[in-house]
């Protein structure tokens, strides 16, 4: 009798995990017409869910995970389509009209390739990242991408005309990105983009496989969906997470950071060695200072509700938000957060919200309102993206 209840457990199983996704399907076209649009890429942004319509406009999307995703249609010569839905386990259907490119200019840019090189080499920097996984990141057309540097505000823009293709070869992904904005303020130091990626799997043999998926892992667990996974599944102790309350105020005694930047530019051009390294230390001061860490956990109830919507929630909290991932060490110093002195090394990430909430879904994605992070999440770039439907659970 075990045996065969056991044998019906895994004849069903395959079912009840079929049961958990759901398909996407329809038609793009020509604006008041029928006429179908073949060869545009149809894809739910920063997924491994993308395919080309057929030469009559039609696609289908099959295995998409429930979760909330920003549906895109792209081709050249038209507009970029995009469309947020919410995927549940019933088919959805959309059809489409692709609308032809307006060519907005965004200004004339001329650089020497010496200026082209520096500004990408920055870019790479803060966009893909200098992690050990961004050393096996390989971009196979960096000149798809603009630049625009403003000097006296420290700040470099940037934006591709098309697909940007990285393949990275550490976690065994071709990921095409559409730059539609990026920005990195050095006054700041706060780095921002809007944009859309599609993941593809790389090729490889069953050995580099399984390397792949224990650095998918590895990549994953203590990460920001990681830990919003945990938070609305009720698993953040079992995961390895605390969450506390921080309050800080800002360092008086510490000049704006603007005031510190023109104060070191000037005194280097003179050589003014003694104003020099006293504006030195400036910059090396904390930002904050007075902070308190509340020595109670957060429980998952203070911090984030349900919505009316099934599967997205809300995430809300007051002053700031420390989030220590107990099962690995932090190996970055970083000066500006806050340590206690008997708290073990641990990761350590602190969350300030930029609105009064955020809303994320059961994928980990904050898709409205998302946290400004400081500490080891400021680290992951897109050398650490995994597409939205990754689970280490489904590669098991």
């Amino acid at each position: 009798m075990r045996l065969y209840r056991l044998t019906l457990l895994l004849l069903l199983f395959p079912f009840a995990v079929y049961a958990q996704t759901t398909i996407i399907s329809g038609k793009v076209t020509n604006p008041g017409s029928q006429t179908g649009i073949g060869k545009v890429s149809v894809f739910l942004s920063n997924s491994s869910f993308g395919t080309e319509t057929t030469e009559d406009g039609t696609f289908r999307l099959t295995g998409v995970k429930p979760g909330q995703y920003d549906l895109v249609a792209s081709s050249v010569g038209y507009q970029d389509f995009t469309k947020t839905i919410l995927v549940g386990r019933e088919p959805i259907v959309i059809n489409i009209e692709l609308k032809s490119k307006i060519n907005q200019l965004r200004g004339v840019v001329i650089s020497s390739n010496a200026d082209w090189k520096k500004n990408y080499d920055q870019f790479k920097k803060d966009f893909i990242g200098t992690s050990e996984n961004s050393k096996s990141c390989v971009v196979n057309n960096p000149h798809v991408m603009n630049f625009i540097n403003h000097s006296r505000k420290h700040t470099l823009e940037a934006w591709s005309d098309d697909f940007l293709v990285m393949e990275n070869r550490a976690l065994g992904y071709r990921v095409k990105f559409l730059v539609d904005t990026f920005s990195n303020n050095g006054l700041t130091n706060i780095i921002s983009w809007e944009g859309k990626a599609v993941f593809q799997e790389l090729p490889g043999s069953s050995e580099q496989k399984k390397i792949w998926k224990q650095k998918r892992e590895d990549t994953y667990y203590g990460s920001s969906r990681h830990f919003f996974k945990s938070l609305y599944k009720g698993t953040l102790t079992q995961e390895g997470f605390i969450m506390r309350k921080l309050t800080r105020q800002v360092n008086p005694d510490r000049p704006q950071q603007d005031v510190i930047f023109q104060k070191i530019k000037q005194f280097r051009e003179h050589y003014i060695r003694d104003s020099l390294n006293f504006w030195i230390g400036k910059a090396t001061m904390s930002k904050y200072y007075k902070e308190n860490l509340q020595k109670a956990p957060l429980q998952p109830y203070q911090v984030f509700s349900k919505t009316d919507k099934p599967g997205l929630f809300v995430f809300n909290f007051t002053d700031c938000l420390y989030v220590v991932y107990t099962k690995r060490h932090e190996e970055t110093d970083f000066k500006d957060v806050y340590r206690p002195l008997d708290m073990e090394n641990f990761e350590t990430s602190i969350l300030t919200l930029s609105k009064p909430f955020a809303v994320f879904d059961m994928n980990g994605v904050v898709f409205d309102g998302a946290p400004l992070n400081e500490g080891t999440w400021s680290k992951a770039k897109l050398a650490e993206l995994l597409p939205l439907n990754y689970s280490p659970d489904d590669e098991k």
